[in-house]
Protein backbone atom coordinates (compact mmCIF):
# COMPACT_ATOMS: atom_id res chain seq x y z
CA UNK A 1 0.00 0.00 0.00
CA UNK A 2 1.38 3.20 -1.06
CA UNK A 3 1.73 6.55 1.21
CA UNK A 4 -0.88 8.04 -0.46
CA UNK A 5 -3.62 5.35 -0.40
CA UNK A 6 -3.26 5.10 3.51
CA UNK A 7 -3.93 9.11 3.56
CA UNK A 8 -7.01 8.75 1.87
CA UNK A 9 -8.64 5.72 3.78
CA UNK A 10 -7.55 8.19 6.61
CA UNK A 11 -9.47 11.37 4.96
CA UNK A 12 -12.17 8.85 4.33
CA UNK A 13 -12.52 8.02 8.27
CA UNK A 14 -12.25 11.37 9.47
CA UNK A 15 -14.89 12.43 6.96
CA UNK A 16 -17.18 9.72 8.42
CA UNK A 17 -16.54 11.02 12.03
CA UNK A 18 -16.74 14.38 11.40
CA UNK A 19 -20.36 13.59 9.66
CA UNK A 20 -21.30 11.79 12.75
CA UNK A 21 -20.40 14.03 14.88
CA UNK A 22 -21.93 16.89 13.35
CA UNK A 23 -25.18 14.87 13.65
CA UNK A 24 -25.33 14.58 16.94
CA UNK A 25 -24.60 17.60 17.70
CA UNK A 26 -28.18 18.82 16.34
CA UNK A 27 -26.56 19.83 12.76
CA UNK A 28 -27.96 22.47 10.86
CA UNK A 29 -31.39 23.68 11.40
CA UNK A 30 -34.23 21.06 11.18
CA UNK A 31 -36.37 21.44 7.85
CA UNK A 32 -39.51 19.45 7.05
CA UNK A 33 -37.85 17.08 4.90
CA UNK A 34 -35.44 14.68 5.51
CA UNK A 35 -32.97 11.94 3.28
CA UNK A 36 -33.56 8.88 3.95
CA UNK A 37 -29.92 6.84 2.59
CA UNK A 38 -30.46 2.97 2.79
CA UNK A 39 -27.49 0.85 2.27
CA UNK A 40 -28.13 -2.66 1.09
CA UNK A 41 -26.05 -5.81 0.79
CA UNK A 42 -26.90 -9.55 -1.14
CA UNK A 43 -30.51 -7.71 -0.22
CA UNK A 44 -31.10 -7.41 3.08
CA UNK A 45 -30.64 -3.83 4.70
CA UNK A 46 -27.11 -3.28 6.03
CA UNK A 47 -27.25 0.41 7.18
CA UNK A 48 -29.83 3.44 7.13
CA UNK A 49 -28.69 7.27 8.09
CA UNK A 50 -30.66 10.42 7.76
CA UNK A 51 -29.61 13.48 6.45
CA UNK A 52 -30.73 17.12 6.58
CA UNK A 53 -30.21 17.71 2.49
CA UNK A 54 -29.83 15.49 -0.30
CA UNK A 55 -26.63 16.91 -1.46
CA UNK A 56 -25.33 15.11 2.56
CA UNK A 57 -26.73 11.99 1.32
CA UNK A 58 -25.52 12.11 -2.50
CA UNK A 59 -22.04 12.70 -0.87
CA UNK A 60 -22.28 9.45 1.76
CA UNK A 61 -23.54 7.45 -0.33
CA UNK A 62 -20.42 8.25 -3.40
CA UNK A 63 -18.01 8.02 -1.01
CA UNK A 64 -19.04 4.47 0.74
CA UNK A 65 -19.81 3.44 -2.48
CA UNK A 66 -16.24 3.86 -3.27
CA UNK A 67 -14.85 1.86 -0.09
CA UNK A 68 -17.43 -0.76 -0.54
CA UNK A 69 -18.35 -1.31 -4.17
CA UNK A 70 -20.30 -4.22 -3.22
CA UNK A 71 -23.20 -2.27 -1.66
CA UNK A 72 -26.41 -0.80 -3.20
CA UNK A 73 -27.69 2.71 -2.59
CA UNK A 74 -31.36 4.26 -2.23
CA UNK A 75 -32.24 7.74 -1.34
CA UNK A 76 -35.15 9.05 -0.43
CA UNK A 77 -37.08 12.01 0.91
CA UNK A 78 -39.34 11.60 3.92
CA UNK A 79 -40.97 13.96 6.15
CA UNK A 80 -39.01 14.85 9.02
CA UNK A 81 -42.65 14.35 11.13
CA UNK A 82 -42.38 10.51 10.29
CA UNK A 83 -38.82 10.01 11.92
CA UNK A 84 -39.18 11.76 15.26
CA UNK A 85 -42.51 11.07 16.13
Amino acid sequence: MDRSSGEDKYADVIWLENLELNRLLGGKAMTETMWRCDQVRAGRLYNRMMFDTREEAVQFAQRMQQMEPDQMFSIEAIEARQVWN
